[in-house]
């Protein structure tokens, strides 16, 4: 059973890669935090990350030309890498893999498990659904109005799409894994959290550009074919870093009151 779930894993993978949905190093993390979700919590598990990672790409693929022009800011593209999976995926797997070694506490491993998707997923929606926005989206630190797409930017159709999204994982999770309603209080609250919190990070520490030629504030280092320069001297972490952290922080958070 064991071998055929992990196959299955392989081939979902395989045809993510080839619908361009990952690249192929995708697709290698993918089968990597598949397997790893699949010894931890078997096909529940497996159920549950493709619930993200499905509508995810949905959400990414809806109105996708209205996005086109985000790419011109933004690292990351319709396509995830290995670094982008991990990124999303590598918090969930590593609590699966931890769950094997102590079963005593496997309801409390779960809520991390599903809180940590929750988080992923708030935040993909949130970014997904919310430059979709008619109106500006506004720093969350300092309520100034900003381009769509810029990193610490909230709007109102992407935070209420951000609850939506922590709140799907939680309910599917309490049907899934016969949680009680407390945990999947827990669940939606702190999967929000992640969101606000990757919001705050990446106001003030994601780096960012301003470009030297077109002074468009951007994720990428170079842009118009130049340098660009840093918007702060003390913004370091990447887009990727900053998902990691966030799903860490209000994963953890969560133990002090589970």
């Amino acid at each position: 059973m064991m071998v055929l779930g992990i196959l299955f894993i392989i081939f979902l993978s395989v045809a993510a890669w080839k619908s361009k949905t990952l690249t192929k190093s995708g697709m290698i993390g993918a089968m990597i935090v598949g397997s790893a979700i699949y010894v931890g919590f078997s096909w529940k598990g497996i159920l549950l990350l493709g619930c993200f990672f499905v509508t995810s790409n949905m959400w990414g693929k809806i109105k996708s030309k209205q996005k086109d022009s985000l790419h011109d800011m933004v690292k990351k593209h319709n396509e995830r890498d290995i670094i982008q999976v991990f990124a999303n995926g590598g918090v969930p797997a590593f609590i699966a893999m931890i769950s094997i070694f102590d079963p005593s506490n496997f309801i409390i491993y779960t809520v991390l498990f599903s809180i940590s998707l929750a988080a992923a997923n708030s935040d993909t929606w949130a970014s997904e659904i919310g430059t979709l926005s008619k109106g500006q989206p506004r720093m969350l630190l300092t309520c100034r109005k900003v381009e769509r797409g810029t990193s610490g930017a909230v709007s109102l159709l992407g935070t209420c799409a951000a609850l939506v999204g922590s709140c799907l994982i939680g309910a599917i999770a309490v049907l899934l894994f016969d949680l009680s309603i407390k945990n999947l209080l827990v669940i939606c609250l702190f999967g929000f959290l992640g969101n606000i919190i990757d919001t705050i990070l990446g106001q003030t520490v994601q780096v960012k550009y301003i470009c030297r030629v077109c002074h468009k504030v951007t994720e990428k280092k170079i842009h118009c074919q130049q340098l660009g320069r840093k918007t702060s001297t003390f913004s370091f972490l990447d887009n990727d870093a900053v998902n990691v952290l966030s799903i860490v922080f209000s994963t953890c958070l969560s133990l002090l009151i589970l």
